[in-house]
Parts: structure tokens; C-alpha cells; sequence
């Protein structure tokens, strides 16, 4: 059995999964303190890819950096190719998995006490202080949900990354194109195995954080 599927498949997720984390933050945490007019404007924008089909956000991609278009051939000058490569699958995954970490991070910040953070300055305590050491612990429990949703997202993306990078094994081939690819070809069996793969990793991730829930419980209630 090729595991590269798998490998690919958790590079690529958890690749995406940390650029979301920190795009997602700072998009959520600047967006929330906007006027409100800025704000639905920008809610729109982000959370877009979340509505919208996968493929439909894969056409975009293709349109944006497709090797014959201005973008793609600007940037195969640098010998950067999104389009059939497992990096792109990075780009693909983190657009569609962006607007759950945004969302679940800025309904955080939006129900955090800003009186704790006045309270920081009060005392002179650095707004970056106040951020890592005051705000993202009070809303650690949305960040880490926003964190484990966008991460499984990105493992389970089909339809962007297809289209984007389509399917080549040992290269670009990751657990939801080679169960698409074995399904197609009738090799039932071996789709299936792939299929409880993804299922046993999903739910080791959910068990994770569940035992981290319980575990920042318990120390709120100490």
C-alpha cells in the first residue's frame, strides 16, 4: 500500500492549517474593531470561500495562477508553479479552510471583556502584551476549535485541490483524490481502507481536543 497519499495529505493540511491560524487571527481580530460598514463588507469577502463550491474556488485559483495567465507566469520567473503541484494543494486548502478559523476566531474575540484589556493598559502593559498574554488565553477555546475545523477541512478538501492540482501518484495525490481515483477505477477495497484512514485520523484529532477541553476545564476549576 502507497502511503504517500497520507503523507501528503497531513503536509498539506498541517502546512495550510498554520497559515490559516495566523491569517485567520489577524484578519478576525482587525475586522472585529472596524466600523461596522467595513466590517459586513469584509465578513462577506472572508467568509466567501465557505459558501461557495469547492470547485468553484478551485476555478478561481486556476484563473489566478494558471500558467498562462499574468500571475502564474509572473511567478514561474521564480520558479514558483501552483497549478499540478503539492504546494498548490497548500493554497487550495488553506482558502477554503481561511473562513473557519476566521469565523470561530472572531466570534471570540467579539465576546472577549474588553475591560481586561483597558485594564492592561491601565497598568502599562504593551498592547502585544496585552494580545498574547490577555486576550489569546481568554479566547483560547474558540482559537482551538477554529484551529482543529480548519485543519479538518483542509485534510478532507477534494474539490479545489483537484482542480488545482489535480492527481498524480507520488506526487500530488492526497487521501480524498486517491479515494475519488480508486473508486472510479471499481477498486472498491482499497478506496475503503483509504476511507478508514481518514476516519480513524479525524477522530484521534477530535479526541485531542476533547482531552484539552477537559484538561483547561478542570485547571479553570482549580
Amino acid at each position: 500500500m502507497d502511503w504517500y497519499p497520507l503523507y501528503n495529505s497531513l503536509r498539506i493540511a498541517a502546512i495550510s492549517c498554520v497559515i490559516v491560524f495566523f491569517t485567520g487571527i489577524a484578519a478576525a481580530y482587525y475586522t472585529a474593531r472596524l466600523p461596522r460598514v467595513i466590517k459586513g463588507v469584509l465578513d462577506v469577502v472572508f467568509t466567501l470561500p465557505l459558501v461557495l463550491p469547492p470547485t468553484v474556488c478551485g476555478y478561481f485559483l486556476i484563473m489566478l495562477f494558471g500558467v498562462r495567465r499574468p500571475m502564474g507566469m509572473f511567478l514561474a520567473q521564480f520558479g514558483i508553479k501552483f497549478v499540478m503541484t503539492w504546494y498548490g494543494g497548500v493554497l487550495a486548502a488553506a482558502l477554503v479552510a481561511f473562513p473557519l478559523m476566521y469565523r470561530t476566531a472572531r466570534g471570540a474575540f467579539e465576546s472577549f471583556d474588553t475591560t481586561l484589556g483597558y485594564s492592561g493598559q491601565t497598568l502599562g502593559l504593551r498592547n502585544s502584551y496585552i494580545f498574547w498574554r490577555i486576550r489569546m488565553p481568554a479566547c483560547r477555546q474558540g482559537i482551538m476549535a477554529g484551529t482543529v475545523l480548519a485543519f479538518a477541512r483542509a485534510l478532507g478538501e477534494y474539490g479545489a485541490t483537484s482542480m488545482l492540482i489535480g492527481y498524480t501518484p507520488g506526487k500530488t495525490a492526497t487521501i480524498s483524490t486517491t479515494v475519488y481515483q480508486l473508486w472510479r477505477t471499481n477498486n472498491e477495497a482499497a478506496a475503503f481502507k483509504w476511507v478508514v484512514v481518514n476516519i480513524i485520523i479525524s477522530a484521534v484529532v477530535l479526541t485531542i481536543v476533547n482531552m484539552l477541553e477537559r484538561r483547561d476545564k478542570k485547571a479553570v476549576f482549580k
